[in-house]
């Protein structure tokens, strides 16, 4: 498979070493010093766009009208999800979007969700969500951190909203689920669940030990997503 990157950065790199130990080809590499307005990007068979959430609606635009897949890794965009959805219908063509690529970390997503559906009951507890990433980390909270937020907020009964917090924990009400995000150097991610009450704690933790989960995930949705049309996630593959 040919495969074409949007982005060249630490990220960018390991799915090219990850594609090629695969037995894939990199045919171009879209960065600052090569512009995507200078690239065919047809020559790939899916492109994996990992950037900054301002520039990740018009790489997607650009590889429908390209006619060429697109997986994107890039997070914060999706305020525009639904404009992008009606676009891939009318192109024909191909999506799929994540907020974290690492196997273990949707494995974690979907137990997330079945732990918050148990803990929805034990009024006794209160949740919060807590995350750390390495110090070049655009977004805060991360888009894994929202997921596992909205995750919980979509299977427990007391929490309808999250609330945010740059290196300590916010201020909520009763109905808002905290997020506490820390940024530290070299750690690629770090993100754990706590259920606390006056007698104990409950603690569900995911460790990235380097950048290889999320890049050999990506490949991965780029193997599915080749011969696929429409709009789909990592659930798709991991057929939860």
């Amino acid at each position: 498979m040919k495969i074409g990157l949007i982005g060249y950065g630490k990220m960018g790199k390991t799915i090219e070493r990850i594609a090629k130990e695969r037995g894939h080809e990199v045919v171009y590499c879209v960065s600052s010093s090569l512009p995507i307005e200078s690239v065919q990007l047809s020559e790939a068979d899916v492109a994996i766009e990992f950037t900054r959430p301002e520039l990740a609606v018009s790489h997607i635009e650009k590889c429908l009208n390209a006619h060429v897949p697109i997986v994107v890794g890039t997070t914060a965009w999706q305020n525009d999800l639904e404009k992008v959805k009606t676009l891939v219908q009318e192109k024909n063509g191909s999506l799929l979007y994540a907020s974290n690529f690492s196997l273990g970390v949707n494995i974690y997503f979907y137990l997330n969700e079945q732990l918050a559906k148990i803990m929805s009951n034990q009024k006794s507890y209160s949740a919060e969500v807590s995350e750390i990433h390495h110090i070049q980390k655009l977004d805060s909270p991360s888009g894994t951190a929202v997921t596992i937020a909205e995750g919980i907020i979509s299977n427990h009964e007391t929490y309808s909203n999250y609330i945010s917090n740059l290196g300590s924990k916010p201020a909520a009400k009763k109905n808002e689920l905290p997020i506490v995000a820390f940024r530290e150097p070299e750690v690629p991610g770090t993100h754990t669940v706590t259920y606390m009450s006056d007698v104990d704690q409950l603690s569900f933790t995911h460790i990235a030990h380097n950048r290889d989960g999320f890049a050999l995930g990506a490949v991965i949705a780029a193997e599915y997503l080749q011969t696929k049309k429409g709009v789909f996630t990592m659930r798709d593959i991991l057929q939860f």
